[in-house]
């Protein structure tokens, strides 16, 4: 394929990339308020007015408007052009890494879902039910879907759909296993009810091996931004910290380079 047609793919990926960010920011803010994704339209939160459309356009819209409500001139976080651009980079990335293929298709809807659920969690320290419980579901047909596209029989669609429950069974008994140690351990919550369910849902979409590769990762960092934290003096040492965001860390990584790191493992060991 010519440079110039892999420019224009690239451009088209980008745009949809950010397209889906601008919807991943309604989520953000209407999810944990349980309020309907689809009505009412985009408004400014401060004076109510509708958007239109051309103030609504992903990225450009806030950059020509400069951050600021055409109508009442309300401060528009940075954050909202930000979710776009990065959730654009990622479905580059996506692309780059995994080509044209179904997997880049499925792995740009889970990197979606992992992006959400790290702002939700930074924001209110919780992860809604609704988007770890249905992240679990999508990573089931995902994988229904990937088995039939290898072997177009029904059967593979069975082995490929309960390959990804087993790993959400095993995701959620390791965190909820986790959980309950660490806070018997601390005499305090050692962790969230929403984390497990986000590991079902790492394991549903990627399978077993790369939920542990990405469950060790989020421990890896979790441990060293915490240390780290605690000796500076920036976090106290019961002060409670969202692990969602390392967990979503690790499934994103584990999603891209999960299967080198478990073959360096491997060869490290000799095996």
């Amino acid at each position: 394929m010519d440079s110039p047609e892999l420019w224009l793919i690239g451009f088209f990926v980008f745009i949809l990339g950010a397209a889906v960010g601008s919807f991943l920011n309604v989520v953000i803010y209407r999810v944990p308020e349980g309020l309907s994704l689809l009505h009412p339209p985009s408004r400014c939160p401060q004076c109510k007015t509708q958007l239109r459309f051309y103030d609504n356009v992903p990225i450009a819209g806030w950059l020509w408007l400069k951050g600021r409500c055409r109508y009442c001139g309300y401060s528009i976080p940075a954050r909202y052009p930000l979710i776009e651009a990065a959730t654009a980079i990622l479905f580059v990335l996506t692309y780059i890494v995994f080509g044209p293929t179904l997997q880049t298709l499925g792995y740009c809807l889970f990197l979606s879902w992992l992006l959400a659920l790290t702002v939700i969690d930074l924001d209110l320290m919780i992860l809604p039910n609704a988007l770890t419980q249905s992240g679990v579901i999508a990573g089931w047909i995902f994988q229904g879907a990937i088995a039939f596209s290898q072997t177009p029989t029904w059967m593979s669609v069975v082995k490929g759909v309960a390959g990804a429950f087993i790993a959400s069974v095993l995701g959620i008994w390791l965190f909820d296993s986790i959980r309950v140690v660490g806070s018997w351990a601390f005499r305090q919550d050692a962790m969230g009810g929403g984390d497990p369910k986000l590991a079902a849902a790492i394991g549903a979409w990627l399978g077993w091996p790369l939920m542990l590769v990405s469950a060790f990762l989020a421990c890896l960092f979790g441990s060293i931004i915490g240390v780290g934290g605690i000796s500076l003096g920036l976090i106290g040492r019961r002060q409670a910290i969202p692990f969602g965001p390392y967990l979503a860390l690790g499934g994103a990584i584990a999603a891209f380079y999960g299967t080198q790191l478990i073959e360096l493992y491997r060869g490290w060991l000799g095996l």
